[in-house]
């Protein structure tokens, strides 16, 4: 859920901010792809699931076994062609033995999608065609009309011609029409293949602002957010502005690795605009990931569109090697020159340069080693004046906070010694229940509070002074440091590594990495010089 509002937040902003951080988003989908094995295996184990689940099934009972493979086929109907396949077979010949005509249309339907998925236009069509469904509910009339819709884009798009194209084009047209009708108005569905059908009618601008409206609802799934950036920088793409488009389509390929999508496009168009830019080390490590998909997936048409890219991106590699190959031969043989050179003037002016200079070379080297050495003492001395006084108010307070704490321990001590002798178990575990951790942690971090700020009086001004009048923090009454505030106390205070931090405060690690990310980027300064300037603020 975190994830998936993280990768909608970072879309949405692109659209407030209209810009571009391709290094950054770059990042993070290789961060993704790194990770990508870690979601497939919660993909395995949610398929294992499913599977153990199946096998305790009673063959006898079909309505359970039509349940079992439909769980089974949407965990791989974008995961793994073979598998989805067979499930969709399956539902098939169950919703025979069962005689009910509804079961066996979606199932399928749910056929149609694998081979559409797989690029098996020809299986698509003759599968398809043999579904009739007049007189079915409208939800499954809505599907097959998208579904053929679908059939018809992708095989324009896999054709890409002047002839036949323009004629897919239309009939496509005409389904999804058709299906628009049927799809409740509001639905993801509803919403999604009316701005597809805008496209594919050239009705770019109304497309644009339908799917921006779409990309601002909080119910997205990650699946749906990657499908709906996917086709949304299409748009981008033939407005010619590429860098718009590479941001949507980093958010799509983060998205589909971290549902485990393996039947995507995303990545493979992500791959064409960055060569395109000439961003050539990138364009080839997704498309290589591009090929992986489609083999793992078993997406035909993916496989022929990869390699109509694939040797123009690695040519281009080749050349580029080559290119830097010569430029740094001769860039040594001008260094080697230049080198020569510098020696030889190098050996005249020693020559010419008399004992006064040297002398006065020398003076003035120990003059600047001497200043910087004073200067290095100044700042040390500085640091350590911070530290002791530091440490004697922490000190002197965990003395005295060790101290009453031993005192009750010892009163504890006595009282319970006291009742096991007389046995009074009930007063014993009321004498345990009286012991509230939870408030004596908060009263240890309040009195951190306390002995903080009486060590940084200016502390949460100079704080607030790095953020918008809007983002300053406002502490509740009778309370010294929240949270956010805290965590960077603690910083000042010399504790950098996160998970000390989070054992200090009780928090996961990924908790205290979202505060500190979620607080920077309110701030108005760089968030790589954020922790310097908490660090610049002294003690009074």
């Amino acid at each position: 859920m975190l994830s998936r509002i993280l990768l909608l937040t970072s879309t949405l902003s692109f659209f407030l901010t209209a810009r571009c951080q391709d290094n950054t988003e770059l990042t993070r989908l290789n961060q993704a792809i790194e990770a990508s094995a870690k979601y497939d295996s919660a993909k395995y184990r949610s398929i294992q699931h499913l599977r153990t689940a199946l096998t305790a099934t009673e063959k006898s009972d079909l309505p359970a076994l039509f349940n079992g493979y439909l769980s089974l086929y949407e965990e791989y109907k974008v995961f793994n062609y073979d598998s989805a396949f067979a499930y969709a077979r399956l539902l098939q010949a169950t919703a025979l033995q069962l005689g009910d005509p509804v079961r066996a249309t979606y199932a399928r339907l749910k056929l149609g999608f694998c081979l559409l998925s797989s690029g098996m236009f020809k299986e698509t069509l003759d599968s398809l065609n043999e579904i009739s469904v007049r007189g079915a509910p409208d939800s499954l009339q809505a599907e097959y009309y998208s579904l053929m819709g679908r059939y018809y884009y992708d095989l324009g798009d896999f054709d890409n011609d002047n002839y036949n194209t323009p004629d897919y084009s239309r009939k496509g047209n005409a389904y999804m029409d058709s299906a628009l009708q049927l799809y409740p108005p509001g639905s993801f569905n509803y919403s999604y293949y009316t701005g597809l059908l805008n496209i594919k009618s050239g009705k770019r601008m109304q497309a644009l602002t339908g799917f921006k409206k779409l990309l601002s609802r909080p119910d997205l799934t990650l699946h749906q957010l990657a499908v709906t950036t996917s086709t949304l920088s299409d748009i981008y793409i033939f407005n010619g502005q590429p860098d718009s488009a590479i941001v949507l389509l980093i958010t799509a390929a983060i998205a589909d690795i971290q549902t485990s999508t393996k039947e995507t496009a995303a990545i493979f168009n992500l791959a064409q605009l960055l060569y395109k830019k000439g961003d050539v080390r990138n364009a080839s490590s997704y498309i290589e990931t591009a090929i992986h998909n489609a083999v793992f997936y078993g997406a035909r048409q993916r496989k022929v569109q990869v390699s109509a890219i694939l040797p123009l991106i690695e040519g281009e590699k080749v050349s580029r090697v080559e290119e830097q190959k010569t430029i740094f031969v001769t860039w040594s043989i001008i260094a080697t020159f230049l080198l020569l050179v510098v020696i030889v003037l190098a050996i005249t002016v020693f020559r010419q340069v008399n004992r006064l200079k040297v002398a006065q070379r020398i003076i003035t080297e120990a003059h600047i080693k001497e200043q910087a050495i004073n200067q290095r003492l100044l700042d040390t001395n500085s640091k350590l004046s911070e530290a002791n006084k530091i440490k004697e108010e922490y000190i002197g307070y965990f003395f005295n906070a060790d101290s009453e704490s031993f005192a009750r321990i010892e009163k504890f001590k006595r009282s319970l010694e006291q009742k096991i002798a007389y046995r009074k178990w009930d007063d014993i575990i009321a004498l345990v229940n009286s012991t509230n951790l939870k408030k004596e942690r908060e009263e240890l971090l309040r009195n951190f509070d306390k002995v903080f700020l009486k060590l940084f009086l200016d502390f949460i001004q100079r704080f607030n002074d790095l953020f918008p009048e809007e983002d300053k923090i406002q502490l509740k009454e009778q309370e010294f440091l929240n949270t956010d505030l805290r965590i960077f106390a603690l910083i000042r205070m010399g504790i950098h590594e996160n998970e000390k931090i989070a054992s200090i405060l009780e928090y996961s690690v990924n908790t205290i990495n979202t505060y500190k990310t979620r607080i920077k980027n309110k701030s108005t300064v760089p968030n790589e010089e954020f922790e310097q300037r908490i660090m610049e603020i002294k003690t009074v």
